[in-house]
């Protein structure tokens, strides 16, 4: 079996006044996945982000980065190789102008500056953002300035890539912009966690849920499995996805015989729907 790209054991974390934030936390991400983040707000996923990436220091716990051992030798590795776009990209921002602000990664890693201007134009290409390279990112548009985030990763050519709450504060346009970066970025197998309240998105985008409660991984499985457990939502306050609800309400009524297929998007639905047309009429 492969080696987890990173592997976390007993992760402990504990805030200046004493508040206990993670409480021995322990999980293992494969390369490649497309991981949701849920839980209600003080759950511990920004923290868990934050020690993850070498923001923070743990109290106690190991993290191994493709089988290596973090310590305070090797955690510009980490920070090299994870990146966090943050919920506010106010926060995130600190150039004068969006080359320099996508710039300021690969500098800082001390790279030759043809490598440098090389990444950088790549990463701008990729965000569709080159017509703006000059301009100064904070008199950018929420959506522009996600992308410029997004590119300043992207330039540091991260493995893991990490969103906190991406959608946040974005319009249903910028948000349907975002999803498809998201799909881009799958397709070269990034391994992305995103941690987001929106159980919709989570269901229909992700592979593996996470569920956080009271600083701890309450819940580990399919966006199926996780939202099919009553118990695991009520405890992190969460609800069930609509197509969900809506598949197992015309279940429930006898509408749609249940073939538990169970569409993740309107579009699968309707797909669902024109094939079991199609398969009464031709037994019909």
């Amino acid at each position: 079996m492969k080696e987890p790209i990173l592997s976390i054991r007993d992760l402990y974390y504990v805030y200046g006044n004493g508040q206990a934030a993670l409480e021995g936390v322990s999980i293992d991400i494969n390369e490649g996945e497309k991981i949701a983040v849920i839980g209600s707000n003080g759950a511990g996923k920004s923290t868990f982000f934050l020690n993850v990436n070498g923001v923070l220091t743990s109290k106690s716990g190991e993290i191994r980065y493709r089988g290596t051992i973090i310590n305070k030798k090797n955690l510009k590795e980490l920070r090299k190789n994870i990146g966090i776009v943050f919920q506010d990209a106010d926060n995130q921002i600190i150039a004068s102008t969006v080359r320099a602000e996508v710039g300021f990664g690969p500098m800082n890693l001390k790279l030759p500056q043809e490598e440098v201007i090389r990444r950088v134009d790549e990463a701008l290409a990729y965000m569709n953002i080159l017509d703006f390279e000059d301009r100064p990112p904070h008199y950018l548009s929420g959506g522009e300035k996600k992308k410029v985030t997004i590119a300043d990763i992207i330039a540091m050519k991260s493995e893991i890539i990490i969103f906190d709450e991406p959608t946040a504060a974005l319009d249903p346009l910028n948000a349907e912009m975002l999803e498809e970066i998201l799909s881009k970025l799958s397709m070269e197998e990034k391994t992305i966690l995103i941690s987001t309240h929106d159980v919709d998105f989570a269901y229909r985008w992700a592979q593996r849920v996470l569920v956080f409660c009271q600083g701890k991984i309450i819940a580990d499985g399919t966006p199926l499995e996780i939202f099919q457990e009553e118990e695991v939502l009520k405890k992190a306050n969460l609800k069930r996805p609509i197509m969900l609800a809506v598949y197992e309400a015309l279940v429930e009524e006898h509408l749609l015989a249940n073939e538990k297929i169970y569409p993740k998007s309107i579009r699968e639905f309707r797909e669902m729907l024109s094939k079991m047309r199609r398969s009464t009429l031709l037994s019909g």
